[in-house]
């Protein structure tokens, strides 16, 4: 009798054990098939995730970085998200003004909705970009765009060597490099970024 007993819990817990373990198995697959779901639809689209070279530093001391030629992440639920990135080689240590160049309808307001951040070396600017110039005629845009320039700030280069910028703003997207008109239409869009001495 005794013995039928000890059998019986030993088959009860074994019965428990396995109704355990049966329960662990259902909540692994149901985590690991959610992890797939979630990274089969991942935000983040990695089209060119490095500049292909470097830029290096023009002889009168400019850095010219336009989009077309930057790395890219673009982000389609949250494209304030959106990067674009250089690698860049200063030969030259000392002061620099940033300047964020766009293609734009309205002379009078680029429509940024946002303020643009630009990671450079040992700093950070983050501004929205305003009218501050207007060129016409650049051959930087095409038609029906004008080209203005905006001031993001000023930064201080210890030392020469390469170092890594970008840009992030709902304005970094993906470009036609052949004719750079977007693939999306839009009243203004990002073009360059432009590092010049300050001359004061």
């Amino acid at each position: 009798m005794m013995k039928m007993m000890v059998e019986k819990k030993r088959e009860e817990n074994l019965l428990k054990k396995i109704k355990i373990m049966k329960t662990k198995i259902i909540a692994s697959l149901g985590l690991a098939s959610f992890l797939l779901w979630n990274c089969s639809n991942q935000s983040v689209n990695t089209s060119k995730m490095v500049a292909d070279e470097l830029t290096m530093q023009q002889e009168d001391g400019t850095i010219s970085l336009r989009l077309s030629n930057a790395g890219h992440y673009n982000d389609v639920v949250n494209p304030s998200n959106n990067t674009a990135e250089w690698n860049v080689v200063f030969s030259k240590a000392g002061g620099y003004k940033v300047w964020l160049t766009s293609a734009t309808k309205d002379t009078v307001n680029l429509k940024y909705t946002t303020s643009v951040k630009v990671n450079l070396p040992d700093s950070q600017l983050a501004a929205i970009p305003e009218c501050d110039k207007i060129i016409h005629n650049s051959s930087d845009v095409n038609y029906p765009y004008f080209r203005a320039d905006s001031f993001m700030g000023s930064i201080y280069i210890t030392e020469p060597g390469e170092y890594n910028i970008q840009v992030i703003s709902d304005k970094v997207m993906p470009v036609d490099s052949e004719n750079q008109t977007v693939t999306a239409s839009d009243d203004s869009r990002l073009v360059a970024l432009l590092i010049a001495p300050d001359t004061k």
